[in-house]
């Protein structure tokens, strides 16, 4: 993984803006990463240290568990209102924390505490920052696996960010230094930042940045980080068991879409009441080399709305904590969407203000700066092979088995269902989402 960082020097005394951006892509095997030094007119100026410092395990463990909760915070805001809820929706709750992470260590005061509430931590700073990036440590490579996760720096030349800073970051992400000129040249700049991050998600995230005022002459500094999975299934479905059958997505309508089958054992549970309120069924569908898996929550025809509204991070645990190997009459549909969000509002739902309207990021740099927009993209794609999924997000600071005869259980998905796509070995979500509508692309 690399990091680069770019920020510009001005007299001007107004607070810079910062940017924060999140791309994801999503079905087959995963990997990301970006070369700053590849990129038109940067150069490396920091680079990891030969060492990662050694972490506690609890530190990590409860940084996972943290960044369930901000996706499903994140989830709630972006689904609130009917119209909202009724739309296919993916986001990378890894991907977004990481940058909020990258930018959390260099700032102070109220600035500092509302974004530490938001991704649910209570460590310091630095800590959470060295967490979050053992957390996004490669898992085991694998045949029909691919995962990488790469965060990068760009910082605009002469703009005098402070050492420490780099260094955090360095040592938690991975993350060496771009430079280029935002002041002179923005469109060059942006362009640049953006093919870092098309390039680490193999092609699968464009425009992250886009035009034209995303990146301009006020930007000082610019955080990214870029997702990439491409999973096989650990038991792919059959082509030939694929056809069409009836879905009943939230507006009443019932169309035929393309919808894959398989008999055999998976991770299952069902319940209702207890957990949150309406009848739910889940199982989890791991993909080659066991560290990778997705979970699919299904709430009864009808629940949908007030299943997912009333899920939260320690019902989500006891799900997930249900689940049991049996074997299970499978029907899953075939579905392939986009997201892109601007999340500043989302942000401030969370309590996020200070960033946005009086930063106090002196752990970056002297000059005043604020956060100006923070964006994620997101694609998700699943089929008979697997998934494939990527994410890129960013920051921006400137001025301003065998086939059971007698399956003990039946999930057939033909309603809206909720789908976490996460790294089994460490906790980390990786990707969570929901689909009201497999023909919507």
């Amino acid at each position: 993984m690399t990091n680069r960082s770019t920020g510009t020097r001005r007299t001007s005394r107004r607070p810079a803006a910062l940017l924060l951006a999140a791309a994801l892509a999503a079905p087959l095997v995963a990997g990301c990463g970006g070369n700053g030094a590849a990129a038109t007119g940067t150069e490396v100026r920091a680079s990891a240290p030969a060492v990662r410092p050694a972490v506690d395990p609890a530190r990590v463990a409860a940084t996972a568990r943290a960044t369930d909760a901000f996706g499903l915070d994140l989830l709630h805001t972006l689904t609130a209102t009917p119209d909202d809820a009724g739309h296919n929706l993916v986001v990378s709750p890894s991907g977004l924390a990481t940058v909020l992470g990258m930018l959390l260590p260099g700032a102070r005061g109220a600035t500092a505490d509302e974004l530490a509430k938001a991704l649910h931590t209570d460590l310091d700073p630095k800590q959470y920052a060295l967490a979050a990036g053992a957390l996004n440590r490669p898992v085991p490579a694998a045949e029909g696996l691919t995962l990488r996760q790469a965060d990068e720096v760009w910082t605009q030349q002469g703009f005098p960010v402070e050492p420490d800073y780099l260094a955090t970051l360095a040592a938690a992400f991975d993350a060496g230094v771009h430079t280029t000129d935002f002041a002179k040249d923005p469109e060059g700049s942006r362009k640049a930042v953006n093919a870092a991050v098309e390039k680490a998600t193999e092609g699968r995230i464009k425009d992250l940045f886009a035009p034209p005022k995303a990146i301009n002459p006020d930007t000082r500094l610019v955080l990214t980080d870029a997702l990439y999975l491409k999973a096989k299934w650990a038991s792919e479905f059959k082509p030939s068991h694929t056809e069409d059958r009836p879905f009943h997505p939230l507006d009443g309508t019932t169309p035929n879409v393309s919808t894959m089958s398989q008999t055999g054992e998976f991770k299952y549970a069902e319940g209702s009441g207890g957990i949150v309120g309406e009848p739910w069924q889940a199982v989890e569908l791991p993909y080659a080399g066991g560290n990778v898996a997705m979970d699919l929550i299904v709430p009864a025809q009808g629940g949908f709305a007030a299943f997912t509204k009333g899920l939260d991070q320690a019902q989500l645990d006891r799900i997930l904590g249900a689940l049991s190997a049996q074997p299970v009459d499978l029907q899953l549909p075939r579905f392939h969407f986009d997201t892109s969000k601007e999340l500043t509002s989302a942000l401030r739902s969370l309590g996020v203000h200070a960033a946005f309207d009086h930063a106090d990021l002196g752990g970056i740099a002297k000059e005043p700066l604020a956060v100006s927009t923070v964006v994620q993209k997101a694609t998700v794609q699943v089929d008979e092979e697997g998934t494939v999924a990527a994410a890129g997000s960013g920051v921006g600071v400137g001025v301003a088995a065998a086939p059971a005869p007698q399956p003990a259980a039946r999930l057939h998905i033909d309603r809206p269902f909720l789908f976490l796509i996460r790294d089994t070995s460490g906790g980390r979500p990786l990707f969570l989402g929901q689909v009201t509508d497999p023909r919507a692309g």
